[in-house]
């Protein structure tokens, strides 16, 4: 069982990587596409994922051990299977069987062929599965089966080529049994999908659901966060240029990063109606119930609201840097600076990290603070 347990926790390692490096692209994608997180979908797109590279792990590894590999085979190997049905009769190979002998029946399932094969069976039948969650009709089955057939045929040209050249001899066998056997069972999984899918909503119900949020005129916190991360981490991309072209100090970095804040949290919205660059990617835009349009005013303190946060973590980080030797007499007053400016640096961290969970997990009984002090709302109007 080596040869499934291995590429499967490789794949769940691997996975793990993709999760983390995926997530916030992945959030940003679904909340601006239905304007909140379905778990279905959350779990439909992540399992997908780890199917995927467990399927791909399992056609190519193990590994083998040097990229010479038509050395490790004797001449005139053949790397290749091109009779139908051969299974069959490797499985029956040793007169193992007995018609009249029930007891036999047995040993089928200790035939290296037949297990083999019906691995080969499983391998696809998730994509099956995943495929009638997106193509939805039964009737289109057939497209499923064009999809399923080249996934298989990818991985049978991959293995015949030595991945690509990368090794000079393939390392497994390009079997036209297995080709068969994967189409097969990805084709079953196509057709037994409903009784999979049952436990989760249909497309259709999570679509409905987002355009009630969108005529509710409703935006989710979740989005919220992430168009003000979007902005900021903007705000620090566009810092981070500046500063390659310029001869720079804290004092400058701090000078040009307010500066940006004032562009990208101000300016923008002003002059493109209550929009910043990250809530028009989130679909949404900043207004006030008591105005048609947003207020200059509101936007400003919007802005101090989320400066000051930014304000006070400088300060401590300045204060935290500050080293003095301890001959001197103001070594004392550094080392109490030191630690005070670290423990405000932490609990200004808790603090805003509750404050972030409260407001996402309130179920909209609460706004982020630097809405609430602004008095401004989010439209998608």
């Amino acid at each position: 069982m080596m040869a499934y347990s291995m590429p499967i926790l490789t794949a769940a390692i691997v996975f793990g990587i993709v999760a983390v490096a995926i997530w916030i692209p992945w959030l940003i994608y679904t909340y601006r596409k239905y304007g909140y997180l379905p778990l279905s979908v959350l779990v439909i797109s992540f399992s997908f994922i780890f199917y995927s590279l467990a399927a791909f792990f399992l056609v190519i590894l193990p590994l083998p051990a040097t990229r010479d590999t038509c050395a490790m085979q004797a001449p005139n190997t053949q790397h290749y299977s091109l009779i139908p049905f051969k299974f069959i009769e490797d499985t029956l190979k040793g007169n193992w069987l007995d018609i009249k002998n029930p007891a036999t029946y047995v040993l089928l399932f200790k035939q290296p062929a037949f297990y083999q094969t019906f691995f080969n069976f499983l391998l696809l039948l998730p994509l099956g599965v995943y495929l009638r969650y997106y193509l939805v009709e039964k009737a289109y089955w057939w497209k499923a089966t064009i999809v399923l057939f080249c996934t298989t045929l990818f991985f049978e040209i991959t293995q015949l080529t030595g991945i690509y050249g990368i090794y000079n001899c393939a390392y497994r066998l390009f079997d036209v049994d297995d080709l068969m056997m994967n189409t097969f069972g990805g084709v079953i999984g196509y057709f037994i999908a409903p009784a999979v899918l049952a436990v989760f909503p249909s497309k259709k119900t999570i679509e409905e659901r987002a355009a009630y949020l969108v005529e509710k005129d409703e935006v989710k916190p979740m989005s919220v966060l992430l168009a003000i991360l979007i902005d900021l981490f903007l705000v620090d991309l566009s810092r981070q240029w500046i500063m390659v072209f310029t001869k720079h100090n804290e004092v400058t970095s701090f000078i040009v990063t307010t500066l940006l804040l004032i562009v990208f949290l101000v300016l923008i919205p002003i002059i493109w109606n209550g929009r910043t660059l990250g809530t028009a990617v989130m679909r949404f835009r900043y207004s006030s119930k008591l105005s048609k349009k947003t207020t200059i005013s509101r936007l400003i303190k919007r802005f101090i609201a989320i400066y000051v946060a930014y304000f006070v973590g400088v300060i401590a980080g300045t204060l935290d840097n500050i080293h003095v030797t301890m001959n001197s007499p103001y070594y004392e007053a550094s080392v109490f600076l030191a630690l005070g400016s670290t423990i405000i640096f932490f609990i200004l961290t808790i603090v805003i990290f509750i404050h972030i969970m409260l407001v996402i997990f309130g179920k909209g009984k609460r706004r982020f603070f630097f809405d609430e002090a602004a008095n401004l709302f989010t439209t998608r109007k």
